[in-house]
């Protein structure tokens, strides 16, 4: 699949295959300013209706600091499989629940993924990846570590849902993020968004679907239409409540595959 070309090679070289068949089976806080610190994975409001049931996939769970202190045996003897937690914003709030997150999910035997929420106007995409790899965004070769993750959605600090910014003006921010990830850390960001903001902020721009992974935010019975480029998802976030604090999440079994065994 052209979705996860380049990301492959570093996945596959980061989780290993026993990760997977589990999978299968089922540095210090920053004080958040008043702009930053507050927002997280899927902030936006919610598009499209709430599932009823739990959708097909692994199960997992996506947290911030607003989960603060998080009770990961229970989180996985409730089913999960994985965890994205976030670690920073712009390049001042590094989460202070981040650690406790972070090593409490590897303890007990979950793959995970750090991510960085995004505020282009308050400094550069090469500023906002560097501040990122440097507080928890760059952590690599413990066997159960995915890529970091580009969320990026719309302004919860402004009513300008796309920051001011022309769509040539938000992929070239795009880029510069997504390019000084990988020159730090040798992967290709996943990006996480919302399906509309994409299509409306970057111009439906097509062009990341070749290298970064997909994980949707869509608090309905589907995670379709995806953006512009992407043929699948990786992740979808279906809901924002459910057994799992935070955001309740699945990952799609075969774009796992993809990305750790691309020539199977």
């Amino acid at each position: 699949m052209r979705t996860f070309k380049h990301a492959r090679r570093v996945a596959a070289a980061v989780v290993t295959t026993a990760a997977c068949g589990a999978l299968m089976a089922g540095p210090a806080q920053a004080s958040p300013s008043p702009r930053h610190g507050q927002a997280h994975a899927g902030s936006a409001a919610p598009r499209g209706s709430a599932a009823t049931a739990v959708p097909p996939g692994i199960p997992g769970l996506d947290v911030s600091g607003w989960q603060e202190n998080v009770d990961w045996d229970a989180v996985k003897a409730d089913g999960a499989r994985f965890a994205f937690i976030k670690a920073t914003e712009s390049t001042d709030y590094h989460s202070g629940e981040f650690d406790q997150q972070w090593n409490g999910s590897y303890r007990v035997g979950l793959i995970h993924a750090a991510y960085h929420y995004a505020t282009p106007d308050s400094a550069s995409g090469k500023a906002q990846a560097d501040y990122f790899a440097d507080n928890g965004g760059g952590q690599t070769g413990d066997g159960r570590t995915l890529p970091g993750v580009l969320d990026i959605e719309d302004n919860v600090y402004g009513p300008d849902k796309c920051y001011g910014f022309t769509p040539a003006q938000m992929v070239s921010w795009i880029h510069d993020f997504i390019n000084e990830y990988h020159a730090r850390t040798g992967w290709w960001a996943t990006i996480n968004t919302f399906t509309e903001w994409w299509n409306d902020c970057t111009g439906g721009s097509t062009e990341f679907a070749k290298k970064d992974a997909l994980w949707i935010n869509n608090h309905g019975a589907s995670p379709d239409p995806l953006p512009a480029g992407w043929k699948t998802y990786f992740v979808w976030q279906w809901a924002d409540t459910g057994v799992f604090p935070g955001d309740q999440d699945v990952m799609n079994p075969e774009a796992l595959k993809q990305l750790l065994h691309p020539h199977a």
